[in-house]
């Protein structure tokens, strides 16, 4: 994510290193670069001027005091300005005093407007509200069926009524939420390939129907500047309440994510990472700013570590580790638990530094798999008791998950040295502070091990 603009704007705080103080000819030609950096990640004309003039103002004449660089001044003032242009704080969707809460929404067809539902709705069954979907999209082949598949994996209800119109949907949706205390109702709408006035005043008829609490316009992050153009002709006509950026795992400029809010003063309100029904985060313009300029982000990555573990199932696995009685099967079950997370390179991307070390690695992703093809390759014996496993074990072990037994020893050897480096966590008071100031908690313990496990490529 971003890693375009992040080796741009790198390569333009190198050129003031060293320099005691700020001027305006050592400034000149760095943030030159920055401007280009933005335009070149497709970032908004007017939004790339403004935002050079007001990291040039901020910085110009500031002395270097005490340890900190003129680099280091300037990252700081342009990490302050990418979070001023994002939106400074988070922007959380308005729930109704009196539910239920109507959420409206609204795009182009293509940019992920069905999925983000989906999505949307295990986000906030998650936090303990029943929502109900509402099949809008009665145009594009398989859309209703897209929707209910969704759903269905999530357990969650679909409103659906063949031969009905939108509106008409819509207001016969909002009754049936209220009738079956659905306290959250998520309107999915048409899209089309481009804007038309059609799909324009379709949407407007429903906005004025339902009155919906809360209206998101979705876009593929992709497009770039069309992302912006187009949430313009949408917030013209329907006045949403906030944005959300799908496709941002394939995202590697930001244009969309610097631009969006200064051209139409809305809130970007998530992110979309990846297909999976997990992969939806809370944005946030200082984490996002973080990223972007390679300092990582800890504190998504903690909470996706908590919202993943489970508080009964870590003490546990505390007490196993302490009695040392950690085995395989403990060791798949977190392995288990990391998958959901997300993908090893957007993990290990969360690290400050990381990024830049992973540029240009590729990141085996399959790694987890052959991990978890080994362990239930082995009988329950050889999970509880590794050591028992002998040379023909790893060769029968080997032969039934489709590996090499270089593979296999590979693996025992990790899981050898995370049980050493879990004994050492566990001295001082038995308790795991190390891993749990790490993790937050989490649980997830084998997730220091991964990226080693993972075997990375160049």
């Amino acid at each position: 994510m971003f890693e375009n603009i992040q080796t741009r704007i790198e390569g333009a705080i190198k050129r003031i290193r060293g320099q005691a103080k700020i001027t305006e000819e050592n400034i000149g030609e760095a943030l030159q670069e920055v401007r280009d950096a933005l335009l070149d990640a497709d970032v908004n004309f007017h939004v790339a001027k403004k935002f050079i003039d007001d990291v040039r103002e901020k910085a110009l004449g500031q002395e270097v005091q005490g340890k900190i660089t003129p680099g280091q001044l300037i990252v700081k003032i342009i990490h302050d300005e990418m979070v001023a242009l994002m939106g400074s704080t988070r922007s959380a969707i308005a729930m109704s005093a009196q539910p239920p809460t109507i959420i409206m929404v609204a795009g182009l067809q293509g940019s992920g407007k069905t999925t983000f539902c989906g999505k949307l709705a295990k986000n906030l069954k998650k936090q303990g509200k029943q929502p109900l979907l509402v099949a809008g999209d009665i145009y594009r082949p398989a859309a209703v069926e897209q929707l209910k598949v969704l759903a269905q994996q999530i357990t969650i209800p679909v409103y659906a009524q063949e031969g009905k119109n939108p509106v008409e949907l819509a207001k016969e949706a909002i009754d049936y939420a209220k009738r079956y205390a659905r306290d959250v109702v998520i309107i999915d709408t048409a899209g089309r390939l481009s804007i038309d006035e059609e799909m324009m005043q379709e949407a407007e008829n429903i906005k004025n129907t339902v009155k919906p609490h809360e209206i998101l316009f979705v876009c593929d992050s992709m497009t770039g500047q069309d992302a912006v153009n187009t949430a313009k002709a949408f917030n013209d006509r329907l006045a949403f309440n906030g944005v959300v950026l799908t496709k941002m795992d394939g995202d590697t400029r930001g244009g969309a994510a610097l631009s969006i809010r200064s051209v139409v003063q809305k809130p970007i309100k998530f992110i979309s990472t990846g297909e999976k029904l997990d992969n939806l985060e809370a944005f946030y313009p200082d984490r996002i700013a973080s990223r972007i300029l390679g300092m990582g982000d800890i504190l998504t990555l903690v909470e996706r570590a908590q919202s993943e573990f489970d508080e009964e199932q870590a003490k546990k696995l505390e007490q196993k580790i302490l009695k040392n009685e950690f085995n395989l099967d403990d060791f798949l079950e977190q392995i288990q638990q990391m998958k959901k997370m997300g993908s090893i390179r957007d993990l290990l991307g969360m690290l400050p530094g990381m990024d830049k070390a992973l540029r240009n690695v590729q990141v085996d992703e399959k790694a987890l798999g052959r991990v978890e093809a080994i362990i239930h390759s082995m009988t329950k014996q050889e999970r509880k008791q590794p050591k028992i496993i002998n040379g023909s074990r790893r060769k029968r072990i080997a032969m039934g998950s489709g590996t090499s037994i270089q593979d296999v020893n590979r693996m025992l050897k990790q899981f050898e040295d995370m049980q050493k480096m879990m004994k050492q966590l566990t001295k001082g008071g038995g308790k795991m502070n190390a891993l749990k100031n790490m993790m937050g908690q989490a649980g997830i313990s084998p997730a220091g091990m991964m990226p080693q496990q993972g075997r990375f490529r160049r």
